[in-house]
Order: C-alpha cells, then structure tokens, then sequence
C-alpha cells in the first residue's frame, strides 16, 4: 500500500461523492492497493481487516495524527479528540478470519467474521448471520444470535473501533465509536477541494493543465501559489 498522489485522490473523491460509505471504502483501498489485490479480495476482508487497511492508508497520506470533535452526552460541550493510528492498532489487531466455532446450548455453531461484501447485501442482522453462519441447523435463537455477534467483535475489535473519552468541562466519561471510513472521507473532501481551488488559481494565471499542475510537487505548487497570490 501506497499514499495517494494528488491525481489519485482527486479520481477516489470524484469517483465517491455518489457512493455509499460502504463503497467509497472500497474505492479508497483500491486506489492505493497493490497490483495483484483484486476488488474481490478487497470486497472479502473482514469489516475489521478492512479499516485497519483503511487505517493505514489514512496515515501515509495525511499523517498518524488523527484531531476531530466530538459533543459530550451529558452538557453538550465540544471537546477536542487528539490520537495517533497507533494507539488504535495496538488495542485492536483482528485475531482472525478464517471459520470461526462458538460452543453454546450444547452444540457447536461454526461462522465467519462479516465483509464488505456481506453488508452490500444485507439489510438487517438477520440477514447478515444467515450469510455468515456456517453450520447447518435451525433457527437461531435469540440468544445464540447475540453470542455470535459478541463473538464476532472480540475476533475483529477493528470492526468496532471504541475511543474513551472525557468531558473536560463536566467530567463526564464515555465510549464512542470511531468511524475511519467516515472521517477518511471528510478529510478527502476537503483536501479534494482544496486542490481544485490550487488547480484553478495555477491554471489562471499560468494557462496550465490540471495535469500539469498535479504533476508539481506539493512544495512547487506552494511555492508558485504564493507569488500568485502575492
């Protein structure tokens, strides 16, 4: 896996401003992913497999710092989130994703962890165990069903990526969710858009292509932007 150029990452937004998160995950590790990975084997990585990937592409294109907001349940504060990838990679390394046995009410209920291309189809956990359940049998019971997803996050934690926070202003504490798809995706927005801004500042005043203009360095382009803009 490589860092996205500056053409690719233009391509990845255009490509994914009409996609579902779902797809604009994919889209995102396709982009940067070696030549012998497949859309399928993408598609086929554990939800969890899938945003460590993500994670790390993340990181080589714009840094191992990640800083958001987040609104505190309890006085409605904004605080400041600040972590490195690393810090959620160590917590969270998937176990596994091959079959998977869970021995409850007496008998052995073999399953896989859910992909990319699992949840495309789906619309509903029903639907989602049925695809991901391997052994044959009757109906799951709620109580199994709920075993099985249990079990699903402890063998792929990526999938379900929980940051402990703190409310400075009235010390509240809790879990919530980190979505790496959606914030890899603002950051794309925006840094898609700030680039189309650079395109057309250099194309006005220099008659350059956008294909030119992509092909200077970030510190070329800087540097020209700044005599253009005085």
């Amino acid at each position: 896996m490589r860092a996205l150029s500056a053409t690719e990452l233009l391509r990845v937004w255009e490509r994914g401003l009409n996609q579902l998160p779902l797809q604009r995950a994919l889209t995102l590790l396709a982009a940067a992913a070696s030549p012998e990975s497949s859309s399928d084997s993408l598609a086929n990585l554990s939800i969890g497999q899938r945003d460590a990937q993500l994670l790390t592409l993340r990181e080589i294109t714009f840094g191992q710092k990640f800083v958001g907001l987040a609104d505190c349940p309890a006085c409605n504060e904004k605080i400041e989130l600040s972590f490195d990838a690393a810090n959620i990679r160590a917590q969270n390394e998937t176990e596994t994703s091959g079959e998977l046995v869970l021995r409850t009410e007496g008998r052995d209920v073999r399953f896989r962890l859910p992909t990319s291309a699992d949840l495309l189809l789906v619309q509903s956990r029903e639907q989602l165990l049925k695809r991901c359940v391997l052994s044959e049998g009757n109906h799951l019971e709620e109580n199994v069903a709920h075993a099985i997803v249990e079990e699903m996050l402890s063998a792929d934690p990526m999938a379900d990526i929980q940051l402990a926070l703190s409310c400075s202003s009235c010390g509240h504490q809790w879990q919530a969710s980190f979505d790496i798809v959606a914030f890899f995706w603002r950051e794309i927005n925006v840094a898609a858009r700030s680039l189309m801004r650079d395109i057309h500042a250099l194309a006005s005043a220099y008659g350059w292509t956008e294909c030119e203009i992509l092909a200077l360095s970030p510190t070329r382009r800087r540097a020209y932007l700044e005599m253009v803009n005085g």
